[in-house]
């Protein structure tokens, strides 16, 4: 079920428009995004970065992650599967990319209850990550210790992870996004942003968060804002997923849909479709109807 927004919220127009802004620079700067990601989102991922016009590169091996992140326009660190030449490679590159000044996105999988993972998102967490992008759960269990959620699917609302967010966003970290039926992002300085574009077909194909976190670290290459960057980066492949779905007949012809669908995204198609709203008013930002409701990865 979609959630309601725990104070009153307001339409966000400029917010919108800079979202088409980004999305045209990513296009025109084609950032290089390193990703050191779980195994089985590899190509997914690379797919959607290649569609959104980012160049990806599974740079994940000891002595060559740090390096290359210093040459990177962005890095991805994804817990995923966290095997052990994997753990070592995300911190070195994570290392690397707060020493070069590379932007890098945290995604957080399935911590919480399981130790190996959970242990390495914290070492990771201490580096302070442009963005953390997770679900609720996952959220929740790296920002205030809480048990995590059921595997990769989260327990907890977006809602649930807000107070969490609020208080590390330009502490701990510079933004978080926490994915949900309406997502939400909180950026460095407390402001709540929610999109509520999408649908629920994301969670029914391998990849539909993991691949987000690399479309999030494409976006904080352009931008010196890791709030705008995480709420641009939602907002491009939340509307694109909604276009896919008019025409899919399930998952199996809503992925390549997916990704034509990002390659062909318009500033136009954001600003006419996205539904974008701050925390301090009422309204919404466009009449476009709800989507139906996401689960929380």
């Amino acid at each position: 079920m979609r959630t309601a927004a725990p104070v009153p919220t307001t339409a966000a127009p400029d917010l919108v428009l800079r979202c088409a802004d980004l999305l045209e620079a990513v296009r025109a700067r084609a950032p290089l995004v390193q990703c050191v990601t779980n195994t089985v989102v590899q190509n997914v991922t690379a797919n959607v970065l290649l569609a959104v016009g980012a160049s990806p590169a599974m740079v994940d091996v000891r002595t060559e992650a740090g390096p290359f992140a210093r040459v990177a326009d962005a890095l991805l660190v994804n817990t995923g599967t966290p095997h052990e030449e994997t753990r070592d490679a995300a911190v070195e590159a994570a290392t690397a990319a707060v020493d070069a000044g590379t932007p890098w996105v945290l995604d957080p999988v399935a911590v919480g209850a399981l130790p190996v993972r959970t242990a390495l998102a914290h070492e990771l967490l201490a580096l302070r990550p442009t963005v953390l992008r997770g679900n609720a759960s996952e959220v929740l269990a790296l920002l205030d210790g809480a048990a995590g959620g059921r595997g990769t699917d989260a327990t907890a609302t977006t809602d649930d992870a807000r107070a969490a967010a609020r208080a590390s966003a330009g502490r701990r970290v510079g933004a978080v996004a926490v994915s949900g039926p309406v997502d939400l992002v909180v950026a460095p300085d407390g402001t709540v942003v929610r999109v509520a574009n999408g649908t629920d077909l994301l969670t029914r194909i391998t990849g539909g968060g993991c691949a987000l976190g690399a479309v999030v670290a494409a976006f904080a290459s352009v931008t010196a804002d890791p709030g705008d960057a995480a709420v641009a980066a939602t907002v491009a492949y939340t509307v694109a997923a909604e276009l896919a779905a008019r025409d899919a007949g399930g998952p199996g012809t809503f992925q390549p849909l997916f990704l034509d669908r990002l390659a062909s995204l318009t500033p136009e198609d954001l600003v006419e479709r996205s539904r974008v709203s701050t925390e301090d008013g009422t309204g919404t930002a466009d009449s476009t109807p709800a989507v139906p409701a996401r689960s929380e990865r």
